[in-house]
């Protein structure tokens, strides 16, 4: 699953994502990344919600009915799209360690739960320590030249990738987009290509 923390949806679909793939016992690769990079590759200076403000408050409203089907708390953050360069560089240091899901869920909760910065480097290191992780060493390694050079690389595969907003889930090859196909692609992951109409 490709995310930014800045995007409603993909805190809408990790949320969902560990029980829906555990059920059809498919893994879950968590790979962090900017949506910010790959809109101004295609000529947006903004995220597209501040862009074209109809579309914002659709997708404002959107998550909220979203959030109460699911049963998935959710506040709508005073600051949005936020800023999430350090908890992207801490996720992509733990995308293959047992703690990298843990955490980026926690950066959503921060977000779209609690409405704190998730830039803010205290708002990171309590969430690091919170999962009994040594906090200032990942942020250290986090703010050195090789991690962000590694994230640049993360949003490079992305756009190789074709991929242009978030989340996006790709499964052998098959690329789908957005929280509401996150069912398709655990049922193609599954083999089961049209079980769903």
């Amino acid at each position: 699953m490709w995310f930014d923390f800045a995007s409603p949806y993909s805190y809408l679909a990790l949320a969902r994502i560990e029980p829906l793939a555990q059920a059809a016992g498919v893994p879950v690769a968590p790979r962090p990344f900017l949506l910010g990079p790959i809109f101004q590759a295609q000529g947006w200076n903004d995220s597209p919600f501040r862009l074209f403000p109809g579309k914002g408050a659709y997708m404002m409203r959107d998550i909220a009915r979203l959030a109460a089907k699911y049963g998935v708390p959710y506040e709508r953050p005073a600051v949005f799209p936020r800023v999430g360069v350090l908890p992207a560089r801490v996720a992509l240091l733990g995308q293959a360690q047992p703690w990298g899901l843990a955490f980026c869920k926690a950066v959503f909760d921060a977000n779209f739960v609690r409405d704190e910065d998730i830039q803010n480097e205290d708002v990171v290191r309590a969430l690091l320590q919170t999962l009994a992780l040594d906090a200032d060493a990942l942020i250290a390694q986090a703010r050195a030249e090789a991690t962000k050079e590694a994230l640049r690389r993360q949003v490079d595969r992305a756009r190789q990738h074709g991929i242009f907003g978030a989340p996006t889930f790709l499964v052998e090859g098959e690329m789908f987009w957005g929280n509401d196909r996150l069912e398709d692609a655990l049922d193609w992951a599954c083999g089961r290509q049209g079980a769903r109409t």
